[in-house]
């Protein structure tokens, strides 16, 4: 406005509104005007729509399923452990966690053994589906990975907490099976009621250093869906794990 020579009364004659609408588009950064007032603005100003109110642009270029992204991170450690603790907290019918180890968990998230029980008693339903440890995927992924603390490590630590917490009812464990092992350890789907948090794992990268999605289902078929239905698809024809 200063640029154009305009005050909020010039602006307001100019585009027909009142000083009061200009002093309120002014006043609050989240009140976007009626498309007309916005286009006339703009012309008014010189400048393009999007300079003045950015909120409507991004709008228009997220719809579909990209409205179901909540967030994204470039690695999945970056995603604050309040964000995980909310998530396993607010479940109360579904979590599915299918990552291929799952051990951080237990180690990240304080009393989680304890919240399993909790979630179980109050009638969630409570799925691990797991990469099996002696499995060839396995095994070549920890020549890629070259860490100390192995994929079969991590596995057996998910393995040996599921262990102590004994057996529930509405908790169930798998492992993914030989066919889509390969799917399994490229692809972690964490579900989380309608929420769910999702990493492509990439190349010889592990777990947390891989990008992450946080996703809501906002309707059929979305972004949530596809990811679900993959997790469903290899729970399917997962192999119960005895004990």
């Amino acid at each position: 406005m200063d640029a154009a020579n305009q005050s909020p009364r010039k602006l307001a004659a100019r585009i027909g509104v009142t000083g009061k609408t200009i002093e309120r588009w002014l006043a609050d950064e989240e009140l976007v005007p009626h498309a007309r007032n916005r286009q006339d603005a703009a012309v008014a100003l010189g400048v393009d729509e999007e300079m003045l109110w950015p909120k409507v642009i991004k709008e228009r270029i997220k719809s579909g399923g990209d409205l179901e992204i909540i967030q994204s991170y470039p690695y999945r450690s970056a995603c604050p452990s309040t964000v995980w603790a909310e998530l396993v907290d607010g479940a109360t019918q579904d979590l599915f966690l299918a990552g291929y180890t799952n051990y951080f968990f237990f180690t990240q998230l304080p009393a989680f053994a304890d919240q399993l029980r909790r979630k179980t008693a109050a009638g969630c339903r409570v799925r691990f589906l797991l990469g099996d440890p002696e499995g060839e995927v396995t095994a070549q992924r920890e020549v890629i990975e070259d860490v100390a603390l192995t994929v079969s490590t991590r596995v057996r630590m998910t393995l040996e907490a599921l262990d102590r917490i004994g057996p529930l009812n509405g908790l169930e464990a798998r492992f993914s099976s030989p066919e889509d092992a390969a799917s399994h350890v490229a692809l972690s789907v964490f579900r989380f009621d309608d929420q769910a948090l999702v990493t492509p794992h990439l190349a010889r990268l592990v777990g947390h250093d891989s990008p992450l999605l946080h996703l809501r289902r906002r309707s059929e078929g979305g972004m949530f869906d596809r990811f679900a239905e993959h997790a469903e698809e290899l729970w399917g024809r997962g192999v119960p794990i005895a004990g």
